[in-house]
């Protein structure tokens, strides 16, 4: 397994608007669709948020998570990963609810609060398709993504419920401090599997240096884990390659980069995969199959899911 790297697509997301690509999946048919093409370019996991399939609002709605979960089990054996952070704004009670309603392997599980600020992205776009998005945005000025200490104990009681295991997502130093912590109190079981997300305004910049210093910071506090990264936007390829190359895993996808190539948007989700299998092969590293991510992460399995 040692040249296996763990290769995620996520699909969505919470961030972009359907203003900014026609290529963003909306609906459940549409991520299903992506999250197929993305397995068979390589990806072994499907990291999913929902949206209103009317307008592409993003949402928690649990039949939508549910027909999605469903409609790509019936055509792959891909690992699924459910979002708890759900829309920007989501209540703190809806965005876990999907970990008691379908019981997924593997769900992301945020380790600290932070301001999650996209309000500077508004000023790019020039004509909106829906009346929400503009507002949806500018709103993230006085925004704080709210993940503390008691609701993150509570999430785990969760998922520990479940047999779900924790992606923990990182996205500032100070959180892995926060895991450090929650795995001393007994709240969390190692091995752990961590996603470093770089690039957001209220977290990290997606730098190389700062990747190393997050690397190096866990692996004192912490000790052995599996890791992966994602980057926000122009950095998401260089980042991940980096992971790639220091023993990580990958995550790719239009919730985190819209683009192929500079000024090319991305058609699909396979497209930023195919890209990234590519570059991984040409350093010896090949794409886990699902199979094979479910042993390296330790999860349950697809036989034990609620969908």
């Amino acid at each position: 397994m040692r040249e296996k790297r763990i290769i995620t697509a996520a699909l969505t997301g919470a961030i972009h608007t359907p203003s900014m690509s026609p290529y963003l999946p909306v609906t459940p048919e549409e991520l299903i669709e992506e999250a197929v093409k993305a397995y068979e370019a390589g990806a072994a996991v499907a990291h999913v948020h929902v949206r209103t399939p009317q307008t592409g609002l993003p949402c928690a709605d649990q039949n939508i998570f549910r027909t999605f979960a469903e409609g790509v089990r019936k055509r792959c054996d891909m690992v699924v990963c459910c979002t708890t952070g759900g829309r920007l704004g989501e209540p703190v009670e809806n965005r876990v609810r999907v970990v008691s309603s379908l019981s997924p392997e593997l769900a992301t599980l945020n380790a600290g609060s932070l301001n999650f600020a996209l309000f500077h992205i508004a000023d790019n776009v020039q004509t909106w398709t829906y009346d929400w998005e503009k507002s949806y945005l500018q709103a993230t000025e006085d925004f704080i993504f709210p993940n503390t200490f008691l609701t993150m104990r509570q999430f785990l009681e969760k998922f520990a419920d479940q047999g779900t295991k924790p992606e923990f997502e990182i996205y500032d130093l100070g959180m892995i401090n926060n895991l450090a912590f929650l795995i001393e109190k007994g709240h969390v079981a190692k091995p752990v599997y961590l996603q470093f997300v770089m690039g957001i305004l209220g977290g990290i910049p997606a730098t190389i240096e700062n990747f190393v210093i997050l690397l190096e910071s866990a692996r004192k506090a912490i000790g052995d884990f599996q890791f992966s990264v994602c980057a926000a936007g122009k950095t998401q390829f260089s980042l991940c390659t980096t992971s790639l190359m220091m023993g990580g895993h990958a995550r790719v996808g239009l919730e985190d980069n819209l683009y192929l190539e500079k000024g090319q948007l991305a058609k699909s989700n396979a497209e930023q995969v195919t890209k990234i299998v590519r570059i991984a092969r040409e350093f010896g590293i090949e794409p886990a199959t699902p199979a094979e991510a479910r042993q390296i992460l330790g999860l349950k399995g697809i036989d034990k899911v609620k969908f």
